[in-house]
This record gives structure tokens, C-alpha cells and sequence, in this order.
């Protein structure tokens, strides 16, 4: 039956962040299971990535499946503009219990990418409708938010997104925090307040920048003057968010609190593609109003799917559990471990953990960058080894689902170690 699957994608499909002309071949994936994945030869591998990011209990798990399974039984879709439905509140309810006490309403969108592009525009309508211009967004430098416009406008200027450079719009960038340079970037807030809708970023790990990590208590300064200057602030928990810090949200280190907050990634355990982003009353008083033209004017024709909404709260009920919160401070334990290990190794240059996300930057004559050619002699080698691990350029990475276990990744670590010695 599989025989013939990677030349039939071949032929069809168009693969995300591939060169299709120099890209190796693809692996068909015919099953998962737990922290593993299987090809169509039978081949075993460890998912240290979860798959993107995503996922968080394992593939297959069957209390999602059997949750999803239930609903698709009772309803699968309905438009959200004029209906509702148990799943989309009960998931907005158990969510919002879980977040900063200011987080009052939920959007539904489909993916992390939406789901700040709905927080950008709330900021900035935020702004209209209250009679102000205000176009102007803050973000940090080397920010990744996602691919939609709006969503690349706020991320770093990069290869990426050069092709579209002219059609992005204005950014003030500026470093991440550190008690050095805080006074620097409180000045250059004042310079352009007037102007700015809102301070948009990724909280203590900048993921695709290379697992970059800064100080909870620098970004608490941080946040702490925008508000009082009441300058609107979007935290992007697309990646950090549901445990992968070690603590539920980015937000739970942080003395401050955001105005928005998007999620995504391991919303839904890695089960359905669902965006999310929470926001004040503050923010929601701004659109509630006699007047139609003060309407979010956004939405998506799978706005809250009911077996989205179902997988996520099926997700969050097992995030929740004594034994998966164990597991990610076993995670947690064992990454540290052998962070100590590696720190005195000569071909390491910076070892990096935030939770159960561990990083790893190779020490290489070259500039550190995406598009370091580390990354084509590590990925086949993981990959013979039956280790899916995906570096960013020469950042080694890990963030494994909580289901795997302590000799899976002490198989990885010890993998690792022979790689650094190729």
C-alpha cells in the first residue's frame, strides 16, 4: 500500500521551508504512537521535535482519539458567527481559568499565524476606534511570529521574508531586555509612543531564532514600563505555552501581565490545527458598541471546530494530570543533566534550557545561522539513528513530548555526544 508514497508526493506536494529541488528524499510516515513515529519499511523514530512543536501527550493518543471520536459522532462543524457550541465554550472557560486574571475573552482563529494577526489588529483598531493612529508596532530582534503578512511584518527582517520586504509594514525593533540596556529601550519606546499600537513578543525563548533565551525578571521590567505608559502588549505563547517552560505558560514567571495573549502549537496536543487569542475587557470595551463599523471584522470558516475545540480540552485535561506534570519536571531534570555535561565540551559553544526545551549551539568557524550546512550532516545522521531532531542551522535542539521516556533521552543525549565527535 505504501510502496509507491514517497514518489506520489512527489509528484503532488509542495513541502513547507523545502527547496524541492535539492531537498533529500522524504520519509513517508505510516503511524505513530507515544514519542514515536514509524515509515512505510517499518523504521522506528524518536519525535525529539514533537512534530513542529506540537505535540505534547504522544501520536495517537487514545483519550484524545476517543474524546474526538465522541464529538465527530454529535457535530463536526458549525459557522461560530451567530451559533456556539459546548466544545468552543467549555474550552474557553477551562483556558481562561488558567491565564493572567485580565484575560477576559477568547477568538478562535486556525494557527499560530492568525492568531497573532487577529491580536495585531485589535491593537491597531484598538487604537481607530478610540479615534487615535496609532501604526506603528514595537517587537524584539531576531522575532519569529508566523508566515501571514501581518504575522511576518512584526518578525525579524530576514532571507525569509526579503522577497515581501516593501509590503511589510513599519517596525520599531529593539534587543531583548537586560538590565544593561533596559534604560536604552525605555528611551526609544518614549521616542515613538505616540505612534505605537502595541509591543508584540515571544516570551523567554525565542524559538525559531535558535531557541534564543532571555531573564524572566528582565522581561518583567520590560513589561512593567510599557504599562506604564499604556502601551498595549501581545505575548506570542505559540510555542512556550501548555508546559514546554516547565510551568504551564511563559506567563506564570512574569510579574507582569499582557493585554493579549495568542496560543497555538500544543493547544490541541497536536491533534487539530487551532489558533487562539485571549485579550482584556480593556481591549474588548474598545469594540463593544451601537456602532457597526467598531466590529473585529475577522474570522475563518473553521473559526472554533468543534473536534478542534474537543482535542484541546482533552489535551489541557491531560496537561493537567500529577503524572504529566511529573514528567515535565523529569524532563526538566534530565535536560539539566546533561546541560552540565556539556558545558565544558570543546565543540559546544552555548548550551540553553528553558523547561523541557533544551538548545544547543555548535561551536563553528562560520557565523551562527539557519543556514549553517551543520544542519546537512546532522539531520541524515540523527535520522540513521532513528532520532527525529531538526537543527537550526548549528542549534541542536530538543523539545520532546512529555510521554517519552528517561532512556529515550538518554539514548538522544548519548547520540548527541557521538555526533559532536564526527
Amino acid at each position: 500500500m505504501y510502496n509507491d508514497l514517497k514518489e506520489r508526493d512527489k509528484a503532488v506536494n509542495w513541502h513547507p521551508y523545502t527547496q524541492m529541488k535539492t531537498a533529500s528524499d522524504i520519509i513517508p510516515i505510516v503511524r505513530g504512537k507515544g514519542a514515536y513515529l514509524f515509515d512505510d519499511k517499518g523504521n522506528r523514530y524518536i519525535d525529539a521535535v514533537s512534530s513542529w512543536w506540537v505535540t505534547l501527550h504522544g501520536h495517537a493518543h487514545p483519550y484524545i482519539a476517543e474524546k474526538v471520536s465522541e464529538q465527530l459522532h454529535v457535530l463536526e462543524q458549525v459557522i461560530f458567527a451567530g451559533f456556539t457550541h459546548e466544545p468552543a465554550v467549555q474550552l474557553s472557560e477551562n483556558l481562561l481559568k488558567l491565564l493572567p486574571e485580565n484575560q477576559n475573552k477568547v477568538f478562535y482563529t486556525d494557527n499560530g499565524s492568525t492568531a497573532v494577526e487577529v491580536a495585531l489588529k485589535m491593537c491597531i483598531q484598538y487604537a481607530h476606534n478610540k479615534g487615535l493612529k496609532k501604526t506603528k508596532i514595537l517587537a524584539f530582534n531576531n522575532s519569529y511570529h508566523g508566515d501571514t503578512f501581518g504575522a511576518m511584518s512584526v518578525s525579524s527582517r530576514s532571507i525569509w521574508t526579503q522577497p515581501f520586504g516593501e509590503m511589510l509594514f513599519e517596525v520599531i525593533f529593539i534587543d531583548v531586555p537586560t538590565k544593561e540596556n533596559l534604560p536604552e529601550i525605555n528611551e526609544i519606546i518614549d521616542e515613538h509612543l505616540d505612534q505605537l499600537a502595541c509591543f508584540i513578543y515571544e516570551p523567554l525563548v525565542q524559538g525559531a531564532a535558535g531557541m534564543l533565551m532571555h531573564e524572566p525578571e528582565d522581561l518583567s521590567a520590560l513589561m512593567k514600563y510599557c504599562r506604564s505608559k499604556n502601551l498595549l502588549m501581545i505575548q506570542d505563547e505559540i510555542f512556550v505555552g501548555f508546559g514546554r517552560t516547565g510551568k504551564l505558560f511563559a506567563t506564570d514567571y512574569l510579574i507582569e501581565q499582557p493585554d493579549i495573549m495568542c496560543f497555538s502549537k500544543g493547544l490541541t496536543g497536536g491533534t487539530f490545527p487551532l489558533g487562539i487569542t485571549t485579550c482584556s475587557n480593556v481591549i474588548f470595551d474598545s469594540f463593544y458598541s451601537d456602532d457597526a463599523y467598531k466590529t473585529l471584522f475577522h474570522g475563518h470558516s473553521f473559526t472554533a471546530n468543534p473536534l478542534a475545540c474537543t482535542a484541546a480540552l482533552a489535551s489541557m485535561e491531560l496537561l493537567l494530570k500529577e503524572e504529566t506534570q511529573e514528567d515535565i519536571q523529569r524532563i526538566y531534570n534530565e535536560h539539566k543533566k546533561f546541560a552540565k555535561e556539556l558545558a565544558l565540551h570543546p565543540n559546544i559553544k552555548n548550551v540553553r534550557q528553558r523547561g523541557t526545551i533544551l538548545a544547543l549551539e555548535l561551536e563553528i568557524t562560520q557565523e551562527t545561522s539557519y543556514f549553517n550546512k551543520q544542519h546537512e550532516r546532522l539531520y541524515p545522521y540523527f535520522l540513521s539513528q532513528g532520532i527525529i531532531l531538526r537543527p537550526l542551522g548549528n542549534i541542536l535542539y530538543l523539545v520532546p513530548p512529555y510521554c517519552i521516556s528517561t532512556a529515550d533521552l538518554r539514548y538522544i543525549y548519548q547520540t548527541i555526544l557521538k555526533a559532536l565527535e564526527l
